[in-house]
């Protein structure tokens, strides 16, 4: 039996992967299950650019909109929802279009997760403690003893994944490189296509920047200010825009500095995304500045999976 077909679209942000989404789906049949870690929050629509209301009402979108801003969402309930969609999806007999720019959550999707073992009561604490105490480098080092292969992955200064590394080993006498090996995500059982857009840097830089002056006119500004009185998830609070837009609000500078700072940490975003997707070389890249249109974007990804044969058959029946 021919695995079932799921494809990704992902990429830095605004780099025009809503629009090709969108389009996708809409010539699929089917429907979109965001990957992207801030518009998940309910009450955040400018600041994470949500997709537009006509866009949510013609092709139906998921995990958008999904929890409150003081809800913890982390990867293992992204992941735990996401499959959910993307199962009843299948079972109808459509394609699933994964989209957004969250490398992680699209990691645990496409490899699977096991973060529910290895939390025994009071390791992490312990840890956390060394870590205060001796630096981060001496975990690292501590690592390195029980697990090379995992020590050789993780920076020397990611404090959170060498603690993380560090608990499964203490709770289950395993290194977390050999539990690794055995999850199993989308990858392995379905037929999955991953397409990373990217487009001229300057170019999406000056995208990065039209989108921030776009959010103050359409009310960033009162959006920030009604979350002031919520206690925000760690996550919620990262959203890039309200701890830009609390810095004005509370006169540390003015409205200009807000939007200038908007616009670098969006860019350092864009950034970081890239790294992150560059490192997984399942990626198929689509520079589309190359494309006339969304359209044809939307043609060269069906191309490249066999869909489009499909669609053009199906068509000629009708």
């Amino acid at each position: 039996m021919p695995r079932q077909k799921i494809l990704f679209v992902v990429g830095p942000t605004a780099v025009g992967k809503t629009d090709v989404a969108f389009a996708l789906a809409r010539r699929l049949g089917s429907e979109v299950i965001s990957c992207d870690a801030m518009q998940v929050y309910r009450e955040v629509s400018i600041a994470t650019n949500k997709p537009s209301p006509k866009v949510l009402k013609t092709v139906p979108h998921h995990l958008i909109g999904h929890v409150p801003v003081e809800q913890k969402f982390d990867v293992v309930s992204f992941r735990a929802a996401a499959v959910r969609e993307i199962s009843r999806l299948l079972a109808d007999g459509k394609v699933p279009v994964v989209a957004g720019g969250s490398g992680m959550y699209m990691q645990v999707l496409l490899d699977g997760i096991f973060e529910d073992v290895g939390k025994a009561p009071g390791v992490r604490p312990h840890l956390e403690a060394r870590a205060d105490a001796e630096g981060v480098d001496a975990l690292h080092r501590a690592l390195a003893g029980v697990d090379p292969a995992a020590a050789q992955k993780i920076h020397p200064g990611d404090r959170r994944r060498i603690i993380r590394a560090l608990e499964v080993y203490a709770s289950t006498k395993r290194p977390i490189s050999e539990l690794q090996k055995s999850r199993r995500g989308l990858w392995e059982d379905h037929d999955v296509s991953v397409f990373a857009l990217n487009r001229d840097r300057r170019v999406l830089y000056e995208a990065i920047n039209a989108r921030v002056d776009k959010m103050f006119e359409e009310g960033l500004l009162d959006e920030v200010r009604r979350l002031r009185a919520k206690p925000l998830s760690p996550t919620a609070e990262a959203i890039i825009g309200i701890q830009e837009v609390w810095g004005y609000l509370d006169g540390q500078y003015d409205l200009d500095r807000a939007k200038y700072l908007m616009k670098i940490n969006t860019r350092h975003l864009a950034k970081r995304q890239l790294t992150w997707f560059r490192k997984d070389k399942r990626l198929q890249w689509i520079d589309v500045d190359k494309f006339p249109g969304v359209e044809k974007v939307v043609e060269y990804i069906l191309s490249q999976t066999g869909i489009f044969d499909i669609l053009k058959e199906k068509g000629s029946r009708h």
